[in-house]
């Protein structure tokens, strides 16, 4: 007879966060897990299939505190940025779950409500066949780089003072970029990149 079980899925999602969160995509595993757990790898099998369905749990539990309720009452740029804006704000506080939302975006319900949301208003707006496939393949894209290249090359990062270092005799616009780029905090980086999308997406 089996031993009943003890743990729900949210102690094993927040177990795995935990190390996400502490040692980075490549530090999570089964083992890891259980060790945050204070129980037997065997153990976790218990509850959790594979690697693979215990990153489901993460990419579910992040994305599932996301509200995908467009606000009401503004244009269609306006809503979309909230629930942009919405999106990233989560996956901020936990980035090594973007990659895990990449890898099982087919498979997510949460992943598909944002989506949905986002269509919805889109539609509203006129997009429609084609060009609605390249508005929301073109705004997962840009939340999915941004967020990464500000986790992995900030802008205040050593990387652009490598850049901004270049020989202006060879790279003259690129090392003068790169030394306004201190002017240029997250915050605008992001939305600003993502106001350019949206005027884009209309023309």
């Amino acid at each position: 007879m089996p031993r009943p079980r003890t743990l729900t899925p949210e102690q094993i999602t927040a177990a795995a966060l935990d190390v996400l969160d502490r040692d980075g995509l490549g530090g999570l595993s089964m083992r890891a897990v259980a060790q945050e757990l204070r129980m037997s790898t065997m153990g976790l099998y218990r509850y959790v299939a594979d690697r693979g369905e215990l990153e489901r749990l993460v990419v579910e539990s992040v994305l599932a505190r996301v509200d995908v309720r467009p606000p009401p009452g503004l244009p269609w740029r306006e809503r979309i940025e909230a629930l942009v804006r919405r999106l990233r704000e989560a996956v901020t506080a936990h980035p090594a779950v973007v990659p895990l939302s990449v890898a099982h975006r087919h498979r997510s319900r949460e992943v598909a409500r944002w989506s949905e949301a986002v269509l919805g208003v889109l539609s509203e707006a006129g997009f429609d066949g084609a060009p609605r496939v390249v508005a929301l393949r073109g705004l997962l894209s840009y939340v999915i780089g941004a967020v990464q290249l500000e986790e992995l090359g900030p802008l205040a990062g050593e990387g652009t003072a490598v850049l901004s270092a270049l020989p202006d005799t060879e790279f003259p616009l690129l090392a003068a970029t790169a030394r306004h780029a201190a002017e240029v905090d997250a915050e605008r980086e992001f939305f600003d990149g993502l106001a350019a999308l949206l005027r884009g997406l209309r023309t």
